[in-house]
């Protein structure tokens, strides 16, 4: 099963519903962001992550 990701906050899961903020998930995405360290993570904080994952930087 492929990845989806969250529409509201790009989370990849293989859910319907995003396991982080139970929004719609879509299979149309691109790009991908590994945080392990979102507290120390400078890019974290600019895009707004706080939960440590696998993230779109695209999605449609």
């Amino acid at each position: 099963m492929s990845k989806k990701a969250c529409t509201h906050c790009s989370y990849l899961s293989d859910k319907e519903l995003c396991p982080v903020c139970k929004n719609p998930t879509s299979p149309n995405w691109s790009g991908l962001l590994i945080v392990v360290d979102p507290e120390n993570s400078d890019i974290a904080k600019e895009l707004g992550i706080t939960v440590p994952g696998e993230y779109a930087l695209r999605v449609k």
